[in-house]
């Protein structure tokens, strides 16, 4: 087997790893995977092409799977129905993938939070539709030491009901997975990770309603705070092809879907999640 090849991207995140074959990773090159997972935190494999089976394989790796629905490991993120139409405006899927292509960390409004993700690319419009990922490493040590000190003992509230709102979406307790009859989880502005002790910000789309700020106030600093660390070179946005793959950890990064023409082009995504330790994700 070819030896496993990383090459950093120009940017404070991301790699590319060449030279492997996510269906048949061995012992060693996954501990090269996992190093590379914790230092760059976006990991790119190109035109790997796995099926469904090894994608949720592979994404067993990095830990259990958060199950979308009961026995559900792997979803698809797209606007293609089954019949092979496109969804519309104003139906629920499509102000679900609206919703995605603002800045956010996955489950953060679960009350365990998400570890991380690996998506693979089935099938891309010819415009829009790629990735972003933004450091939220590389976001907090930007930051002055004069806000680092105003954030360092302030939490906010976690909602996807919140953040679909934001977009004119209401929704329907029950209405699928994130929409519970549950409380908010409240999470630190200032998240260390678990196995680096990085801190890094946890903000994004679904944060609203500091504690202790009337709702203006809040909303002024989180809107801050997300349009200050989400700037090159703290971001990557990546064009996809089909067959590409790309894991990521959702504790230290945010990321959103570009535009694209919803109504007359097919996304096609397939999502496994990795769900996170409760000694490290779960919300207070």
């Amino acid at each position: 087997m070819p030896q496993l090849k990383i090459e950093s991207l120009d940017a404070t995140l991301g790699a590319v790893l060449t030279d492997v074959d996510l269906s048949l990773v061995d012992d060693d090159t996954w501990q090269a995977i996992h190093a590379a997972f914790l230092e760059y935190a976006v990991l790119i494999f190109p035109g790997q092409n796995i099926t469904p089976e090894q994608h949720i394989a592979f994404g067993s790796r990095f830990g259990n799977i958060e199950e979308m629905a009961p026995g559900v490991q792997l979803v698809y993120l797209s606007n293609k129905l089954p019949d092979g139409s496109l969804s519309q405006d104003g139906e629920h899927l499509t102000q679900i993938l609206r919703g995605v292509e603002v800045w956010h960390t996955d489950s953060s409004y679960m009350p365990l939070g998400s570890k991380g993700a690996v998506l693979a690319a089935q099938e891309i419009p010819p415009e829009g539709g790629q990735t972003e990922w933004a450091d939220m490493r590389a976001g907090y040590d930007a930051l002055s030491e004069g806000m680092k000190a105003r954030i360092a003992d302030l939490s906010a509230y976690h909602s996807l009901f919140y953040s679909q709102s934001q977009i004119g979406h209401k929704v329907e307790v029950g209405a699928g997975y994130g929409f519970q009859d549950k409380e908010s989880p409240l999470r630190p502005l200032i998240k260390i990770h678990p196995e680096t002790g990085r801190p890094a910000l946890l903000i994004g789309r679904h944060a609203h309603n500091i504690p202790g700020m009337d709702q203006d106030e809040s909303r002024k600093l989180l809107d801050e705070l997300l349009e200050f660390a989400c700037q090159p070179p703290r971001t990557y946005e990546h064009q996809w092809q089909p067959g590409d793959v790309i894991a990521w950890d959702n504790r230290c990064l945010m990321h959103r879907a570009r535009p694209y023409d919803h109504h007359n082009q097919a996304r096609v995504m397939r999502h496994v999640r990795i769900a996170g330790d409760p000694e490290s994700e779960l919300a207070a």
